[in-house]
């Protein structure tokens, strides 16, 4: 079959390897589509110690079960599923209080399991075990299923922000995980749905989105149109997915008081320190949170807003491509002219 494997900073293969056996508590898994990450792009531009090479890349996929091993239990062939792909040891702390993508032990489809950038791959039994796979709806498409990872981290955001009926958002980044949290964000109720961006590119993608108002970060005073949209209180939730340390900083000044800040995207290693102004989230009792990955209730979730026929996946899923489109694929991201690439195995 064939698979794309990561070497090495600039160097992945599309490869021919054998189709994967399976073990009794196994799955083996027919790749229908499988997204490309801006991890998978920083990964072959930059490398990441995490990856091990070789290794078939990807993680947001969606496939049919060709083979369900004799010990599986509520999995038949033919069945279509996700998965929440950074699977949990069960059994730390954290694993035990639900919380399964805080697990200590975590282990990465794509990363520490083959992938989904291949024709076939294997659902390992601590994926099954542990309650990671996710059926799919037979009439939800495949290309459009296989966004339910990303949007699956943005359901977790919006979740932990505790956004409801008419609230206020503030998303900080317009790119595809800005406007994914935008997305999650209107389905959970947002009332109005602000986006800042500093790329032109970017904001005229994201105008094909229900967003109310498009900022640019560069060119307007965002804390003044801020405050005379909420009336001089700020927005009840800002959500920052631009990768980078001044809208994080900035984020505090734009949310009204008793409101919820969320570091969605992550800063580099060794670059990540921010200067904040304490006495804003003291005074203002504002409410500063993380959100990393998701777990398998996002999954779910994140399954039931693609199968809304009112949910604009086919928006997100910009480009589709067969596995020997890897390379365009990132050039495709670079440029910005993509949200998310979809790559066909099977093609």
């Amino acid at each position: 079959m064939k698979a794309i494997r990561y070497y090495g900073p600039g160097d992945i293969r599309i490869d021919e390897i054998p189709v994967p056996r399976i073990e009794q508590d196994e799955i083996l898994l027919k790749i229908d589509a499988c997204a490309v990450c801006g991890s998978d792009l920083k990964a072959y531009s930059a490398g990441n110690p995490r990856l091990h090479p070789p290794i078939v890349m990807g993680h947001e996929f969606c496939g049919t079960i060709a083979e369900a091993g004799e010990g599986v239990s509520g999995f038949i062939q033919g069945d279509r599923i996700v998965m929440a792909t950074s699977i949990s040891c069960g059994e730390c702390l954290y694993c035990k209080k639900g919380w399964t993508n805080l697990c200590i032990h975590l282990a990465p489809m794509g990363y520490f399991y083959n992938g989904g950038m291949a024709e076939y791959t294997v659902i390992p039994a601590r994926a099954i075990q542990n309650g990671h796979v996710v059926k799919v709806p037979p009439d939800l498409k495949a290309e459009y299923a296989a966004l339910a990872e990303p949007l699956s981290c943005a359901v977790n955001s919006v979740e932990k922000c505790g956004i409801g009926q008419g609230d206020t958002v503030l998303v900080m980044g317009a790119g595809p995980m800005g406007i994914l949290n935008a997305c999650a964000a209107g389905y959970a109720g947002a009332g109005k749905i602000i986006m800042t961006e500093v790329n032109r590119a970017r904001l005229e993608q994201a105008a094909a989105f229900r967003v109310d108002l498009l900022l640019n970060g560069e060119e307007e005073n965002i804390r003044e149109i801020i405050m005379h949209e909420t009336g001089g209180y700020g927005a009840d939730t800002v959500i920052v997915s631009a990768p980078a340390a001044a809208p994080q900083e900035e984020a505090l000044s734009l949310v009204r008081k008793n409101g919820t800040v969320c570091l969605f995207a992550s800063l580099p290693s060794g670059r990540s320190n921010l200067n904040l102004d304490s006495r804003l989230i003291h005074y203002n009792e504002i409410r500063v949170t993380g959100s990393s990955d998701s777990t398998a209730g996002h999954v779910k979730k994140a399954i039931g807003m693609l199968s809304d026929p009112g949910f604009p996946a086919d928006k997100i899923a910009t480009h589709r491509l067969p596995l020997q489109g890897i390379l365009e694929a990132f050039e495709l991201m670079k440029s910005g002219e993509a949200l998310r690439v979809v790559l066909n195995p099977q093609e």
